[in-house]
C-alpha cells in the first residue's frame, strides 16, 4: 500500500533552513507546502528556489489556513517554546531545531505540552545521523572492540562561525549550548546515560562574550568514561570543520574516527584495519559541509518514517532532554568547580 504523502511547513528561512529544504525535496512520504518567516523577502526567495506556493509571515495564520501534517521549526531557540506550543495547540507534529530551548524551564515545558496534547515531538539533532557516526557506533555497540571503557569525542575548530551568525559572539552561553548539545548527544549515542559530569570552560577569542571552549569528563552508568570537547577557539591546519572526531576504547581494542573520515580499528590480537567512511556527496552539497548536509537528509527521513510509523523518534523531545540535562550540568559544574549528577534535571 502506498503511503500517504504528508504535507508540512517550515517555520524559519534562514541560512541553515535551506539544508532542511533540500532534504525535504528528496524525502520519501512527505512534502513542504509552505514556508513561514517574519521576513517576507527571505521567505519569498526560499519559496521561489524550491517551488513552494505557501508564503506566510504569521505562524498562527498559517495553522488556520492550512491543514498540516507536520511542522519543521528552523528558528532560533528563543522562539521554540512559543512555536512548539502553537503547533501542539493545533495538534500538529513537530520537528524543532537544536538547541531545543535557551534554558531548562522552556525545554521541559515544550516537551510536556506536546506530551499532554499527544503530539509527536522530535529534535533535529543531526550529528548522530551522520553516516560515519552511525557506522562506528554500530561497530562499537556490537562489540567489535569488546566492552566499551573509554572515549574522546571532540569538535574543535577556528572557523568563523560568527560571519553567518553574528549574534553568537554576544550571547552569554555559547559553545556548550550551541555546539555541546551535539557532542554530548554523541556521547550518549556511543556510551549511554551519564551519572556524573565535570566541566571547565574558557573564552579564547577576545571579541566573544560567552565560552568558546569547553572540556568535560563524563562517567556513564555503564562505568565507561568519556571526554567531551567542544571548541570554537582551536587553531588547526587543516581545520577539521565540521567533523566531530572520536577515539573509542574497549576491552579488546580501539576505534579512531579521524579527520577526513578515515577510521582505524586496532585489536588486542595485533590486527589493524583501515576504513574510509567518506559520506555521500548530495547534488546540492558543498565541501566541507557535505557530511552535515547528508545527515540532514537522514534526520528528516527519520522524522517522516516515525510519523508514518508509531510516532516515536530516536531524538524525541523526551530523549533530547537527557542531552540538554548534560549541557545544563556542564554549566553548573563550570560555575561550581564540582562534579554534577545530571539526574538533578530528571
Amino acid at each position: 500500500m502506498t503511503k500517504k504523502t504528508l504535507r508540512g511547513a517550515i517555520i524559519g528561512a534562514g541560512y541553515f533552513a535551506h539544508n532542511h529544504l533540500n532534504a525535504w525535496a528528496v524525502a520519501e512520504g512527505a512534502e513542504i507546502i509552505a514556508i513561514c518567516d517574519r521576513d517576507e523577502d527571505r521567505a519569498s526567495v526560499a519559496c521561489a528556489k524550491f517551488g513552494i506556493a505557501g508564503n506566510f509571515q504569521d505562524a498562527a495564520k498559517m495553522f488556520v489556513e492550512l491543514d498540516l501534517d507536520f511542522i519543521d521549526i528552523c528558528t532560533t531557540m528563543e522562539t521554540h517554546r512559543e512555536l512548539v506550543e502553537l503547533a501542539a495547540a493545533n495538534g500538529v507534529p513537530v520537528k524543532v531545531q537544536k538547541p531545543i530551548a535557551p534554558n531548562w524551564e522552556d525545554a521541559k515545558a515544550l516537551v510536556e505540552v506536546c506530551k499532554a496534547a499527544d503530539v509527536p515531538l522530535m529534535v533535529h539533532e543531526n550529528f548522530r545521523f551522520q553516516m560515519p557516526h552511525q557506522t562506528v557506533a554500530k561497530w562499537f555497540r556490537d562489540g567489535l572492540i569488546g566492552t566499551p571503557t573509554w572515549g574522546r569525542i571532540y569538535f574543535r575548530t577556528w572557523y568563523d562561525i560568527y560571519e553567518n551568525q553574528p549574534y553568537l559572539a554576544e550571547v552569554d552561553r555559547l559553545a556548550l549550548l550551541d555546539l555541546g548539545v551535539h557532542v554530548f548527544d554523541l556521547a550518549r549515542f556511543y556510551f549511554g546515560e551519564a551519572e556524573s559530569l565535570y566541566c571547565q570552560t574558557q573564552t579564547v577569542k577576545s571579541f566573544v562574550t560567552g565560552e568558546d571552549q569547553a572540556t568535560a569528563m563524563v562517567r556513564h552508568t555503564s562505568g565507561a568514561v568519556s571526554v567531551v570537547e567542544c571548541s570554537y577557539g582551536s587553531c588547526q591546519l587543516p581545520d577539521p570543520i565540521p567533523q566531530t572526531l572520536v577515539h573509542l576504547e574497549g576491552t579488546e581494542g580501539s576505534i579512531k574516527l579521524l579527520q577526513d573520515y578515515k577510521v582505524i580499528v586496532a585489536k588486542a590480537d595485533g590486527t589493524r584495519e583501515e576504513h574510509d567512511l567518506t559520506p555521500k556527496m548530495r547534488p546540492w552539497a558543498v565541501e566541507p559541509w557535505h557530511c552535515e548536509q547528508d545527515a540532514v537528509v537522514h534526520t528528516v527521513q527519520h522524522f517522516v518514517d516515525g510519523l508514518h510509523g508509531d510516532g516515536t523518534f530516536d531524538t524525541s523531545g523526551e530523549d533530547n532532554l537527557k542531552t540538554f540535562a548534560l549541557v545544563m550540568s556542564a554549566y553548573d559544574s563550570a560555575q561550581s568547580g564540582q562534579p554534577v549528577n545530571p539526574e538533578k534535571y530528571a
